[in-house]
């Protein structure tokens, strides 16, 4: 297939790009690179242009053949989300909105859309099926359950049909060394406590420890970046063969601890990590772990990296393959 991949020079848009490359598929990626980086695009074509310029996506549109378009170029941070609502509205509905358009124009009716488990808010229970109520408690998570919505209606009026993957905690890095994890700001566990072993910051910082979990620190599930494009290409599939939308809670339906991981990391980088306690974050639930059984069923769907060494490790053979060339 000829596939657009939005927002393919970021963490999981580069990783998709290179599995759907090696499987023989043609790929133009499409990226204004203001998070993402032109030298995590290794495969297919890459066009820099944004979202927002209706120009570049017509231009695309009509000079490719395109069979479906995978959207991996929303803003991710919960944060930057409460104290700037605008701009992840404007990013992740607005633009979009207009991404969606022009494929209507075009008659491209095949979408794969990054969401996220921030959808469903503080959890009634877990782990998290697809038919927990969705009570999002932030901007981003609003921005990601607006496009949800907007996709049920554009499929009932338009045909378009759209397959929703609502990521836990995508983690890890490409097992050859060639791709891995570079945001910027960092906030995710994994990537931090490495940091803090490599020396690359001073520590990490755990938000609390007297949640209602064995250790007292937060729990969340975490799925390795390769499982989860898997996920991605096996629902692209399906959704073409059935001409039907679909949505899936991604993770390994397990969870760990803050301490977990941060032992895990000592353990595999062999480096000593300085933690330093902080109280509680607004909104941390105690435990988010994902029910993911309809992908496992549906889409015959079985992560490869289901242990935590593992998923860390790549983490950690990326970060030191980061460092040796600084």
């Amino acid at each position: 297939m000829k596939i657009l991949v939005v927002g393919g020079a970021g963490y999981i848009g580069s990783h998709m790009v290179k599995q759907l490359a090696n499987a023989g598929n043609e790929i133009i990626t499409l990226d204004n690179l203001s998070y993402g980086y032109r030298d995590a695009v290794k495969y297919g074509e890459f066009i820099e242009g944004d979202l927002g310029d209706t120009t570049v996506l017509t231009s695309i549109f009509k000079s490719r053949d395109i069979d479906a378009v995978m959207h991996f170029a929303g803003f991710i941070q919960v944060g930057e989300s409460v104290l700037k609502p605008a701009i992840y509205y404007h990013n992740n509905v607005v633009n979009t909105l207009n991404l969606l358009d022009t494929m209507m124009r075009h008659d491209i009716t095949n979408f794969i859309f990054s969401s996220t488990a921030a959808i469903f808010g503080e959890p009634d229970y877990t782990p998290i099926d697809e038919k927990h109520t969705k009570q999002p408690i932030n901007p981003y998570g609003h921005s990601k359950l607006m496009i949800e919505q907007i996709l049920d209606d554009y499929d009932k009026a338009y045909g378009l049909r759209a397959s929703c993957l609502r990521y836990f905690n995508a983690a890890g890095a490409d097992p050859d060394g060639e791709l891995g994890e570079r945001h910027i700001p960092e906030t995710h566990l994994i990537p931090l406590v490495l940091q803090a072993a490599s020396g690359r910051r001073q520590d990490i910082k755990v938000f609390g420890d007297d949640y209602p979990t064995d250790d007292g620190t937060c729990v969340r599930d975490y799925i390795h970046i390769n499982d989860l494009c898997e996920a991605h290409s096996q629902a692209l599939q399906r959704m073409i063969e059935n001409d039907q939308s679909a949505r899936y809670n991604l993770g390994n339906g397990k969870g760990f601890s803050v301490k977990q991981v941060i032992d895990v990391a000592k353990e595999v980088s062999g480096k000593e990590i300085r933690v330093t306690m902080e109280p509680r974050r607004a909104g941390d639930p105690a435990v988010l772990v994902a029910d993911a059984s309809l992908a496992r069923k549906e889409l015959n769907w079985q992560p490869k990296f289901a242990d935590l060494t593992e998923i860390v490790k790549t983490a950690w053979d990326w970060e030191v393959n980061f460092l040796s060339k600084q």
